[in-house]
């Protein structure tokens, strides 16, 4: 096997594993365990499941850590094309998972707030409550700040993927047309919260794109022989 075909499926396995994380943080723990604006309900299920908010949150974390891997990866597999591009879907791909990691400690403060501590007695139990709502909101909006870059780094990954030669354009074009979904979740989160619905085309296109080109990259691989002319061309 070509080592670059290896590089495609080392980053096919990382975005799986990105996948794989990512829903059991998200369907497994969160859509478990919290209930946004209700405070007492939210707590309850939480101290009731420590282990599995725990899991879900050290499951995130891990998510995040592939999901920049795989970036790393495909931007190996894709600099033939053009390395700035390929090195700023990193950079932006980067800033995403920094982002989200730093909005997860608002996600682990809410054990922190319910965990009983002696320095939390001055407190009385709705504010404790009250404070592990907003913490759970910052996360929340958080993650919702990170699909900003998250939804940038799609757009030179889909051109890049579009212009290569070595893989599908079609997998190019879905890419860019999640990049447009992503960006558009962003601005209706924020600008028309009362409206979810409007974003939910735009998911189902991100799933496709990205999974799909995660079963391509694990079963199908590259077109060496078109690599190999793009690595020889960029050379020059």
């Amino acid at each position: 096997m070509h080592f670059i075909d290896r590089s495609a499926k080392t980053a096919g396995i990382l975005y799986l594993l990105f996948f794989i994380t990512f829903i059991f943080a998200s369907t497994g723990m969160e859509d478990r365990l919290f209930v946004y604006g209700d405070a007492a309900m939210t707590i309850r299920n939480i101290l009731a499941n420590e282990t599995l908010f725990r899991a879900g949150f050290v499951s995130s974390l891990l998510s995040a850590a592939f999901f920049l891997s795989a970036a790393w990866a495909l931007y190996g597999l894709l600099k033939p094309v053009s390395r700035d591009l390929a090195l700023l879907l990193v950079i932006l791909n980067l800033c995403g998972v920094a982002i989200h990691c730093i909005s997860l400690l608002g996600q682990f403060a809410v054990l922190l707030l319910t965990g009983g501590a002696g320095y939390l007695a001055v407190f009385s139990a709705d504010q404790l409550q009250a404070a592990a709502m907003l913490s759970l909101y910052l996360y929340r909006n958080g993650f919702m700040i990170a699909q900003l870059f998250f939804g940038a780094w799609l757009f030179p990954l889909g051109y890049l993927v579009y212009r290569s030669g070595f893989l599908p354009r079609i997998l190019g074009i879905l890419l860019l047309l999640d990049f447009a979904g992503i960006l558009f979740w962003f601005f209706q989160f924020f600008l028309l919260p009362d409206l979810p619905f409007l974003s939910y085309p735009g998911m189902a296109v991100s799933f496709v794109a990205e999974f799909g080109l995660t079963l391509w990259l694990l079963i199908k691989g590259v077109d060496v022989g078109r690599w190999k002319q793009m690595a020889l061309k960029s050379a020059e």
